[in-house]
């Protein structure tokens, strides 16, 4: 028996032995070591796949494509004996959560997931990735192994392909036959927009919980199919920082529980150990906080994982950078600083494996048992099938369970609008989530309607609440109850068919009725819209609803071609065999407007907020499926401006933007629609009636008045006062005007300024203002809210036959704040017709 065990041991010994001559190092099969070039996105693929044919304790996936064409993987790596049960430990760890059903054994491998360069412009982790990946599958790493033991590890090498490569290939374009390590060189400029940014100019760690981009649905998506117990997101950041890691900084949401605050130190204290045995500087527990509910660690947080940010200081630094202090730091220091925390974390997870796995559990149990927060159902009005819709894909994506109806039933819940308790009837098609569910936390944190904030000094917003966000009605109820139907789901109206309309009417409340305007546009139908409600066809219509006529579009194919559109896109249209109306204006009328086709330019390139074009870019190509040029600031007084209808100034610095083309362009019949900083850029220019509200702080002081005495150490809280990182104000709309077309008589603006002007001039119109009582949620300073009480927001000024739309929130905000979308819909297609 000893013999055999013996010869055993020494066939596994020469197998071994025979896979570590197999099995290159990064180095080796790159032909470079780490940390000399940066390597190209399809390069650290082909190391991955290398490796996944190599050994037998990989498994690689790819489980999604970019905008660009590159694909997205992850590779699972566990022992031999873990490796081919991959899916059984999948299934095993959805039941622990009670997301599926069935006996889950507590005694299976804790789920590290390990998530690499999601800004494109921090590429040290990916680098650091292929470092990571193969010292988890060295047979000779006789540590790792025993780790593994009860482990799977899962490295995703490259969370935004699109952004690296733009990085990689502008920095290889330029720096010389040696890195120059001079900060002034121009390797150390990356041109504009950077490669922190995916294809459409989104910042993929700010998309965890909206999915707005294909990276990140197809992403969150592998992450709920697993649902891991530790998830890593390496960054970079100002490379005069030293390295940052777990524990984060405050503010924590309340929903956070103590064993993932307490093991958060765990983990840091460990990497802390690993740092000090090589001298190396670090910090912790400040900066980055742990609210926002869309980042690489929050999210996770919010699911029961313990989510972690690790941040090592490298933007912008190339191969290498003298820093501030001048020390060089080079690209293999910030590798090897990322490929130490990582190892680390594998190290202190496998020794409290068990723990983190117990943990886990009991968070999932406790979300099914005992939700957080005061409502236990949570009620959202069917005012509109779109928005509703839209609104339950996105619970759907992040696995969030819910079902429609009550029933008829009568409840007395908390109205998210008016702010106060209220009687009311739950209708069948009302959304209707129940709270004792495992994704209870998560639930909790996007749909409260005032986001707790301990600490007011944060990283990001501090107000998201869904209801708010889309515009839909909500109650919450501090009773539970379950949906009658759980599978009902938004019915599509029928194909119309052997119809001879004389027109046909379309409503105008959502972003499905504006794709519907896209496509007929795209397809040269001549659409009208009324200027007032009306009613027809025995139905009632607002003002902005889209009249399709036959006149003008008197063509044989008519009535099956609008109504084939329609079908294609499941959208509810009414034939009307008259223009003789019931109520209002008749079809023929003046009331009755023709939408002119435009031709649309955006504003891009440098000085432009290259995340707030993006929102529009992808707002026009994928969202709605209309025609967008983009332009190029620079050439914006160069440009023959005739060729464009409407031109889009995002937010940016335009601080050199010269006016007389512009305005001469409006006057001649063009529509600038301006938003955010682009509207302060406007103030004071002549033609544009656009003025800065009053600040009535800066009246004279009391002269008897003391001078508040000031404390050093609390400079940055003084600043607080005048700060607003992301509040929810309510704006009161003139609905009756074409940029408020679709809404009630108000609208939830998220703002993340003080901007705020003084009402236009008798001759324009102030669409959008806010009053004393505006202020909705989250954390605006003192001295902010006192100028947030009264002024206008969004207006429309005329100048000669063309007109400016004035916009100073953002309306896209991160593709998640649905209602703004038909709001910016008005200013393209409504406003100045």
């Amino acid at each position: 028996m000893i013999k055999k065990l013996l010869t055993t041991f020494i066939a596994s010994f020469c197998v071994a032995a025979v896979f570590a001559q197999q099995l290159q190092t990064p180095e080796q099969f790159l032909g470079y070591k780490l940390g000399e070039h940066f390597t190209p996105h399809h390069r650290i693929v082909e190391y991955f796949k290398y490796v996944a044919a190599t050994s037998k304790n990989i498994k690689l996936q790819q489980f999604g494509i970019t905008n660009e064409g590159r694909p997205q993987i992850a590779a699972f790596i566990a022992s031999s004996g873990n490796i081919n049960r991959l899916d059984e430990i999948r299934h095993n760890n959805l039941r622990l959560a009670g997301i599926e059903s069935g006996a889950a054994s507590a005694n299976t491998p804790v789920i590290t997931y390990l998530s690499y360069n999601v800004h494109g412009n921090e590429p040290a982790s990916s680098e650091a990735a292929m470092w990571t990946l193969y010292d988890l599958v060295d047979p000779n790493n006789a540590k790792v192994q025993v780790e593994l033991k009860n482990m799977v590890v899962i490295i995703d090498p490259c969370l935004n392909p699109d952004g690296r490569e733009r990085y990689v290939n502008f920095y290889n374009s330029v720096v010389g036959a040696a890195p120059n390590a001079s900060p002034t060189a121009r390797e150390h400029m990356e041109p504009w927009p950077g490669g922190r940014v995916n294809h459409y100019y989104f910042d993929l760690n700010r998309d965890w919980a909206w999915q707005a981009q294909k990276e990140t649905q197809a992403r969150v998506a592998l992450f709920n199919q697993w649902l891991p117990q530790i998830h890593v997101d390496f960054h970079e950041q100002g490379y005069n920082n030293p390295y940052y890691f777990a524990p984060a900084a405050e503010p924590y949401h309340k929903d956070i529980t103590q064993w993932q605050r307490d093991f958060q130190v765990t983990i840091g204290k460990n990497n802390a150990k690993h740092f000090d045995a090589n001298g190396w500087m670090y910090f912790t527990k400040q900066e980055f906080d742990l609210l926002y509910p869309s980042y690489g660690d929050t999210y996770p947080l919010y699911n029961g994982s313990i989510g972690m940010t690790y941040e090592q200081g490298g933007i912008g630094a190339g191969l290498a950078v003298v820093t501030a202090i001048g020390d060089t730091l080079t690209l293999f220091q910030r590798i090897a600083h990322h490929h130490e925390t990582s190892m680390a974390t594998v190290e202190v997870v496998a020794a409290n494996s068990q723990r983190v796995v117990s943990e886990f559990k009991k968070f999932y149990d406790n979300s099914r048992q005992n939700p957080p927060g005061q409502f236990k159902t949570y009620v959202i009005k069917n005012d509109n099938n779109e928005k509703v819709e839209q609104l339950a894909k996105l619970l759907t994506r992040n696995g969030i369970q819910f079902g429609y109806g009550l029933g008829n039933k009568a409840v007395t819940g908390y109205n998210y609008f008016s702010g106060a308790d209220e009687r009311y009837t739950v209708g069948n098609n009302d959304l209707v989530i129940n709270a004792y569910q495992p994704k209870s936390v998560l639930l909790h944190v996007l749909l409260e309607p005032k986001t707790y904030i301990p600490d007011s000094s944060t990283y990001d917003i501090t107000a998201w609440s869904l209801p708010y966000a889309y515009g839909l009605k909500a109650y919450g109820l501090k009773e539970s109850y379950k949906p009658a139907n759980a599978n009902w789901s938004v019915v599509k109206p029928a194909a119309l068919s052997n119809t001879k309309a004389y027109a046909y009417v379309s409503a105008w409340q959502s972003i499905a009725d504006v794709r519907f305007l896209s496509a007929l546009l795209k397809q040269g139908v001549k659409v009208r819209y009324s200027q007032e409600p009306f009613e027809a066809g025995g139905k009632k219509f607002t003002a902005g609803s889209l009249l399709i006529t036959r006149a003008g579009n008197d063509r044989p194919d008519f009535d099956r071609m609008i109504t084939q559109i329609a079908a294609n896109l499941g959208h509810e249209i009414t034939p009307l065999s008259t223009g003789f109306v019931d109520k209002g204006s008749d079809i023929g009328s003046f009331d009755i407007r023709y939408i002119k086709k435009p031709r649309i330019a955006l504003v891009s390139g440098d000085g432009i907020n290259a995340e707030a074009m993006g929102e529009v870019w992808h707002f026009m190509e994928q969202q709605i499926g209309y025609p967008v040029t983009l332009i190029r600031y620079q050439d914006l007084n160069r440009l023959k401006l005739a060729d464009y209808d409407v031109i889009v100034l995002p937010d940016g610095r335009y601080n050199d933007l010269s006016t007389d083309n512009l305005q001469k362009w409006v006057s001649d019949g063009g529509k600038l629609i301006a938003m955010e900083n682009a509207v302060a850029s406007l103030v004071d220019k002549k033609g544009f009636d656009i003025k800065a509200k009053e600040d009535k702080k800066a009246d004279k002081p009391d002269a008897k008045a003391k001078p508040q005495k000031r404390i050093y150490a609390d400079r940055n809280r003084d600043a607080l006062r005048s700060s607003i990182p992301g509040a929810i104000f309510k704006v009161n709309i003139d609905n009756t005007h074409p940029l408020g077309y679709g809404f009630p008589k108000f609208y939830y603006t998220l703002k993340l300024s003080e901007d705020i002007y003084e009402p236009l001039g008798d001759d324009d119109w102030s669409v959008g203002t806010i009053d004393s009582k505006a202020y909705v949620a989250g954390f605006a300073g003192f001295l902010t809210k006192q100028k947030l009480t009264s002024g206008m927001l969004m207006g429309v000024q005329g100048i000669g036959r063309g007109s400016v739309v004035y916009l100073a929130d953002d309306p896209l905000f991160r593709s998640f704040w649905e209602n703004g979308k038909l709001l910016f819909s008005n200013a393209l297609f409504m406003v100045g017709q």
